[in-house]
């Protein structure tokens, strides 16, 4: 465990007037310092490797992947932020990854200080440079703790961040079906999802 990351936590309750002493407290530290390494595990790590092998498919249409729930942290006040992700990306020449490690790549760019706009688009990132995908869409949803914790949002608040690339991102056809997968359709003039 990083000795200096415990230190920290102490001091910072400490300066809270908190006693880390008692009983029901003396472990905090360790276990505070303990679930924030875990939290911020995926630090320093690239998206590449996580893949593993990649294969090709007969298929010539999109790929679809919805649903997936990821937890992060909000790099403003240290707090949870949660939800989950729609994938859909157009393969290269049929290339595609394992269903599986789309929940791994995002389990690594969530384990780090996030903002939901920067993981959005980081994920769609990393698919259209890592699989070479010919165009990518990616709508996150999120629940942030820190603004329902702070009263300024009623509870069932939805934050959703979209993000679309390369053939995905220009306006036709492939996009409408695309969007038409999640459900809605989108303005071309204000990118904004509407759902119908």
């Amino acid at each position: 465990m990083n000795q200096q990351a415990q230190e920290g936590i102490a001091q910072f309750l400490t300066a809270l007037g908190i006693d880390i002493e008692s009983d029901e407290m003396n472990k905090t530290p360790s276990r505070v310092a303990a679930l924030y390494e875990s939290l911020f595990s995926g630090v320093g790590q690239s998206t590449e490797a996580v893949w593993g092998d990649l294969f090709t498919s007969e298929s010539k249409g999109l790929v679809a992947i919805t649903g997936i729930n990821y937890y992060s942290i909000c790099e403003h006040h240290l707090m949870p932020f949660f939800g989950t992700v729609d994938i859909i990306y157009q393969p290269h020449e049929g290339r595609v990854a394992g269903i599986s490690k789309f929940g791994d790549v995002i389990s690594v760019l969530a384990h780090r200080p996030q903002l939901q706009e920067r993981l959005t688009m980081q994920l769609a990132q990393a698919i259209e440079q890592d699989l070479g995908a010919e165009g990518v869409l990616v709508r996150m949803r999120g629940t942030h703790m820190c603004m329902l914790l702070k009263g300024e949002f009623p509870q069932g608040t939805v934050v959703q961040t979209l993000e679309c690339r390369g053939v995905l991102g220009e306006a036709g056809p492939l996009r409408e079906e695309a969007l038409a997968m999640l459900g809605g359709t989108i303005d071309a003039q204000t990118t904004q999802l509407s759902m119908e």
